[in-house]
């Protein structure tokens, strides 16, 4: 849902009663930012303002902190996602979120956790389709889902359809031809995204991915291949998931009109 559809929304509810004064308040309050001690800025308002959730960083964060940052950010706004987290800092964020009665869900695959209140995430309508070429590429098209999923789309997925066998893209093609967008990650030489983009009418993101080895490995070969796309082709950075994903979906809310 965009800002001002939002404002509106919440509004709306107010008048009507369904919501309390200080809830609408919350909803609304899209510049607001709250300090966690003098480690960190919380911006409360980036879902009101841009559509996009604020999502917390573990990686390189001491899980003291992390856990600090992740549970003022669910006492403010109710939801809070964080991305990049390792096992033991999400052993410790479990054990802090239960203490407060806060529900955690942890993606594994993905890396992710979804910290809240319980309540769950309003559907859009939006439809992405998530497609990987092969199996190490799922680390990052997982954190693309998950991050669209938070934004109230639904996900389909088609992992392992790569070029080096294009005969199973077809039918991961038919399974998602109803998707508004469509988030492509492959490694290695990333040919991919190109190929889905000169068969489907709609957006296609291309997410180069860090595997592969030798000569440009590590994801630069497959970054620059989607760079040189002859077909119309929008490409983030290396393992890029999270902005793959939520890009994704602000194009399937917007389509949809929400």
């Amino acid at each position: 849902m965009q800002a001002g559809r939002k404002l509106r929304d919440a509004l709306i509810r107010l008048r009507e009663g369904t919501i309390s004064l200080e809830e609408a308040e919350r909803e609304i309050d899209g510049l607001r930012i709250e300090e966690v001690g003098d480690i960190a800025r919380i911006d409360i308002g980036r879902n009101i303002r841009c559509g996009i959730p604020e999502v917390i960083l573990a990686e390189g964060k001491e899980t003291a902190h992390l856990a600090d940052i992740a549970l003022a950010h669910v006492r403010s706004s109710g939801r809070c996602v964080v991305s990049r987290i390792n096992r033991i800092q999400a052993k410790i964020l479990c054990q802090r979120a239960e203490a407060e009665g806060f529900t955690l869900t942890c993606h594994n695959a993905a890396r992710m956790a979804v910290l809240s209140m319980g309540k769950p995430v309003n559907p859009t309508g939006g439809v992405i389709a998530v497609i990987t070429a092969g199996t190490s590429d799922i680390r990052v098209a997982e954190e693309a889902r998950v991050i669209a999923s938070e934004m109230g789309c639904q996900v389909r997925t088609a992992y392992d359809v790569g070029a080096a066998g294009i005969h199973r893209l077809y039918p991961a093609i038919r399974k998602c031809q109803d998707a508004h967008v469509y988030v492509v990650a492959a490694g290695r030489e990333g040919t991919l995204p190109a190929v889905v983009a000169g068969l489907v009418d709609r957006p296609v993101i291309g997410v180069p991915v860090s595997t592969g080895y030798g000569y440009m490995g590590k994801g630069k070969a497959a970054l620059a291949s989607m760079l040189q796309s002859c077909s119309v082709l929008t490409v983030v950075n290396i393992d890029a998931g999270f902005t793959a994903g939520a890009m994704a979906a602000l194009i399937a809310n917007m389509v949809v009109g929400q």
